[in-house]
């Protein structure tokens, strides 16, 4: 975490961009689905973490809808940043999403939404927060709960089962940049509660060139697979 990456007078702009974008923004209420973002195995038993479902309720604008003059975006298509970012995640060049519509987005939670306990598919996310909420709305994760060829499936159960024993919490502030790795440390964002939403912004970066968003992805968090007018 990286506090006080964005100084006031950014934050007070991309938190204003934010709430006149967020009319545009997807609303994916209730949805379901795998801590491994994947249609759950059928040949499993029903409690097995790769068969279990869970709900997540977030909104999500596009990056396709985030006008070229955005202080976000500006920031998101920054060659400073992507060196800065190259050098902090030690990962060598980093490019930009390909995606039109993945490549930068802004989530979007309000009260009694919240996300679902999760690995990433990518290696890194970096996200930047707006805003917070009044309450609740808290970043939790297991460090490295699974690492390559160990998955640990009984501790995802219990985690899934309601044991928070392990849990981490992070306090982040508006203008926080995070760095995190979230292919191997499961993590969710928990109900928010009160009137203010919590915004945060999503980087799309990745280590090769062309990365795209699968199309069931980009379904699911945009309502479509096409940018604007194509």
């Amino acid at each position: 975490n990286l506090d006080g990456f964005l100084r006031p007078a950014a934050i007070a702009a991309m938190v204003a961009e934010s709430k006149e974008l967020e009319p545009l923004a997807h609303r994916n209420r209730g949805s379901t689905g795998t801590a491994y973002l994947e249609p759950p195995d059928e040949t499993l038993p029903e409690d097995h973490p790769r068969r279990r479902l869970q709900t997540t309720s977030v909104g999500a604008v596009a990056y396709d809808l985030v006008p070229a003059t955005s202080p976000l975006r500006r920031l998101y298509e920054s060659p400073v940043l992507l060196e800065f970012l190259a050098q902090a995640l030690d990962k060598g060049p980093l490019y930009r999403y390909a995606d039109p519509l993945g490549a930068l987005n802004i989530a979007v939670m309000r009260d009694g939404e919240h996300l679902m306990w999760h690995f990433d598919q990518t290696d890194f996310v970096v996200s930047l927060l707006l805003q917070d909420c009044e309450a609740g709305g808290d970043f939790e994760f297991v460090p490295n709960i699974r690492r390559p060829g160990e998955e640990n499936y009984g501790k995802v159960k219990r985690l899934l089962d309601g044991d928070l024993s392990a849990v981490v919490r992070l306090d982040a502030k508006p203008g926080t940049l995070a760095l995190f790795q979230g292919r191997y440390s499961i993590h969710r964002v928990s109900p928010i509660q009160g009137p203010t939403p919590r915004y945060i912004a999503l980087l799309g970066y990745d280590t090769k060139p062309g990365t795209m968003s699968s199309d069931r992805l980009k379904q699911r968090r945009y309502g479509r697979i096409h940018a604007k007018g194509q």
